[in-house]
């Protein structure tokens, strides 16, 4: 039987925690969406995700971390445009597609990936989760190709409430993802334009090399 918990009740993050750790599946308030959260590490956990989505395998899942320490440690590269995206916009609304620095260490579930999309949320719930742990796998909570439930009600009520094990209610939310930009190359390119506008990226990396 799913939980169903406020974000603001004492209980809550570790309720949250603990059903990460057992490899069961939990929702989340986000600053953008209600999400769905796994633990990278533990691989039938993940495979959970992707069938309780209805996910097509081949698109790997994006990641969530409570800070840059957590971002660094994925062994990405952090350059000048990520510096500049980062500054203005994490903790925020923006989810950038890495690519791997060949001279630092990755974690193992990484292994033999090209990139890795990561964002910092902005919601003190989530990020305090993150922070006990780690970087979590987060997709948008419902089945792939739907429209995003805006309220923890929906989703519990919904096809993906009867796969996920907790339901952190944080109130309503949006349905307009993060903006997705791809920051692998020499040039940042806006894969999907969500809450943070394409122009509003152009303009504060106009400049930077």
């Amino acid at each position: 039987m799913t939980t169903v918990l406020r974000a603001d009740d004492a209980a809550a993050l570790d309720a949250a925690r603990d059903a990460l750790a057992s490899g069961g599946l939990v929702v989340v308030p986000t600053d953008t969406v209600y999400g769905l959260a796994a633990r990278p590490m533990n691989p039938e956990a993940v495979r959970a995700v992707y069938r309780a989505k209805g996910r097509p395998e081949g698109m790997h899942l994006p990641v969530l971390a409570s800070d840059v320490d957590q971002v660094r440690a994925l062994g990405v590269s952090y350059g000048p445009l990520v510096h500049e995206l980062a500054s203005r916009w994490w903790p925020g609304p923006l989810t950038m597609a890495f690519a791997f620095d060949t001279e630092s260490p990755r974690p193992e579930w990484l292994a033999g990936r090209d990139e890795v999309a990561v964002r910092i949320p902005n919601h003190a719930f989530l990020r305090s989760l993150l922070a006990t742990t780690g970087v979590l796998v987060v997709t948008s909570a419902n089945p792939h190709g739907s429209p995003t439930p805006r309220t923890a009600q929906d989703v519990a009520g919904g096809e993906l409430g009867q796969s996920v094990d907790v339901i952190i209610d944080g109130g309503p939310l949006t349905e307009v993802p993060s903006t997705l930009v791809n920051v692998a190359g020499p040039t940042a390119v806006v894969e999907r334009e969500g809450t943070i506008p394409a122009d509003d990226i152009a303009r504060a990396l106009s400049g930077v090399q």
